[in-house]
């Protein structure tokens, strides 16, 4: 699995560590990513998608049909 989001294609980005004397050291800011199951009410099933909170977010407010179709679009899903 990797750590992606399933709808809005959020990864990994890449930065410094700063420390008290301006050492800069490199590292990785992961995505906010859990899984989570929704019921998809059009297709009459349990969905089981690795999304972030911001995914979460979108999913409540355009709802879950809309969201897949956006993702699957964007190439972020295979359905």
């Amino acid at each position: 699995m990797s750590k992606i989001c399933q709808i809005t294609g959020k990864k990994a980005m890449v930065g410094n560590n700063v420390s008290h004397s301006n050492r800069r050291t490199k590292r990785k800011f992961d995505v906010n990513l859990f899984t989570k199951k929704f019921y998809w009410v059009e297709q009459d099933c349990w969905v089981s998608l690795h999304i972030s909170a911001n995914g979460l977010r979108t999913i409540n407010k355009v709802g879950l049909d809309a969201a897949i179709k956006q993702a699957v679009e964007k190439g972020f899903i295979n359905v």
